[in-house]
């Protein structure tokens, strides 16, 4: 099966489940409702928005130079800077960090970076016990997922979803064991997550965003849990990709105070963790060892290219909280790392346009992602472009002889306009006496989930034509009554 048959299946598969389905229900009431408020608390909101996408634009015009100032004082305040051009090298230059320190136990936060390369899989296959310690990462892992949101990995989840996944795979519990609130629940975890922070000899995390001027990295997370994989562990690896820097921390201050408002409709996030280098004499804590893995995997030609305003992207997860398809689809269905808006943007330059350029046709085109992006990344232009490359070579024969006969269609304009008008008639006609139509024929994967405007003036070349004559008729009608006013004024 083709990756775009997939994707039909999926959203069909998606669209059938009733669990899910009201999960994705909760989300406006959540996030949506989190980031208006947050909004209305800041008056200056907006212009802080045009702020942080001027930052980010500047780290990535000049990101060569702040790679380099990055690696030079990181390496001064004790990490070690690792080069990864692709997926495969990361995951090498990580195992062979694992084995150097011997380790055995491996603790995670939520990296989509990992999630991208499958670091967590290839260590698994190395022999490693490897634990998320993210909740909603580690409700995926147990049950052998992917995440399907990139700030709430498990938010296709419910309740007793995760109630039963506790009873499944946490074989110590007692029958009578209360998992009925979220307490519960995290009391369970929290026992579980516990003996593998003190048991880690290695701790991996991401980084929200890299400092070139102190080479260090910061991390927000609003569990905690990312501050006891860095600090327990002897060894500390840092995985992220090189467009994560920003020249120095008056430059991340706005991008932070953007983050959290835009995510979960905080002021700021629970924990917000400063990373300079391993642990220095007279340090209470920290690893001995602090890596960093800086992760390329074609962001280099996205970089170059005209998409460029892709890499802004600060993660927040705001363009698939507010995407009519994301809220009806989730995420699992896009078997993309990255879903909703700013998946269907990235995807195909990090995984290849044939591979995952469907994916910018599951939008509406509605411009919600764009309006909500703190950095203000173009979205729907971005899309556009996958979807325009897409339908350079169509993915059958049906839709080829379809293009070509609209192709020969357009290049007559008079049976163009006659068969427009023929077709305006014609919805007008299915829609009866009602403004929307409910149901065409051929084209029911449309009007089964969704209504089409019924016509209610003729084409747009019929009203176009109809405005330009009521135009020229009132210039016509001012010109005689400028004439008329200056014959009575004449002596």
């Amino acid at each position: 099966m083709t990756a775009r048959a997939q994707f039909d299946a999926d959203i069909d598969a998606a669209l059938a489940d009733a669990p899910l389905q009201r999960a994705l229900a909760d989300v406006p009431a959540g996030f949506v409702a989190g980031r208006r408020r947050a909004r209305e608390e800041l008056p200056e909101f907006e212009p802080l928005r045009r702020v942080g996408r001027d930052i980010r634009d500047h780290a990535l015009a000049h990101l060569d130079l702040y790679l380099e100032a990055l690696e030079s004082n990181a390496t001064k305040a004790g990490s070690r800077v690792h080069w990864a051009a692709s997926g495969d090298d990361a995951c090498r230059i990580v195992l062979d960090i694992c084995r150097a320190a011997d380790a055995r136990t491996i603790t995670k936060s939520k990296s989509m970076v990992s999630e991208e390369i499958e670091l967590r899989e290839r260590l698994q296959d190395a022999e490693f016990d490897v634990v998320e310690t993210d909740l909603g990462e580690y409700l995926v892992q147990i049950r052998n997922e992917k995440p399907s949101h990139i700030i709430a990995p498990a938010i296709h989840m419910r309740a007793e979803d995760v109630s039963d996944v506790f009873r499944r795979q946490h074989g110590h519990l007692a029958a009578d064991r209360k998992l009925d609130t979220p307490e519960e629940m995290i009391a369970e975890a929290r026992g579980i997550l516990r003996d593998k922070f003190l048991a880690a000899d290695v701790g991996i995390t991401g980084a929200n965003f890299l400092v070139a001027e102190t080479g260090s990295a910061i991390i927000v997370t609003n569990e905690g849990n990312a501050d006891l994989t860095m600090s327990l562990p002897k060894v500390h690896i840092i995985l992220t990709s090189i467009d994560k820097v920003v020249p120095t921390f008056s430059d991340a201050w706005p991008l932070l105070r953007l983050l959290a408002r835009s995510a979960t409709g905080q002021a700021f996030t629970a924990y917000t963790t400063i990373v300079t280098g391993p642990r220095q004499p007279g340090d209470p804590d920290g690893p001995e060892q602090c890596h960093i893995v800086l992760l390329d995997n074609g962001r280099t030609e996205l970089l170059a290219s005209e998409m460029r305003p892709v890499l802004r992207c600060i993660r927040c997860g705001a363009c698939m909280n507010h995407c009519p398809v994301y809220c009806s689809i989730g995420g699992h269905a896009y078997s993309s790392v990255y879903p909703g808006p700013i998946g269907a943007a990235l995807s195909p330059a990090l995984a290849g346009a044939e591979q995952a350029a469907h994916l910018a046709e599951a939008s509406t085109f509605c411009g919600r992602c764009e309006q909500v992006c703190p950095v203000e990344i173009p979205l729907v232009s971005v899309m556009r472009q996958w979807r325009s490359l897409a339908l350079e070579q169509p993915r059958s024969r049906r839709a080829r002889l379809m293009l070509h006969a609209w192709a020969r269609l357009a290049q007559h304009p008079r049976i163009y306009r006659w068969c427009a008008g023929i077709a305006a008639r014609s919805l007008k006609w299915l829609a009866g006496s009602g403004a929307r139509i409910r149901w065409l024929p051929l084209l029911h994967a449309w009007t089964d989930y969704r209504d089409l405007a019924a016509p209610q003036g003729g084409t747009f070349q019929q009203q176009w034509a109809r405005r330009e004559r009521k135009r020229a008729q009132g210039d016509r009608a001012d010109v005689a009554a400028a004439r008329a006013r200056k014959s009575d004024s004449a002596p």
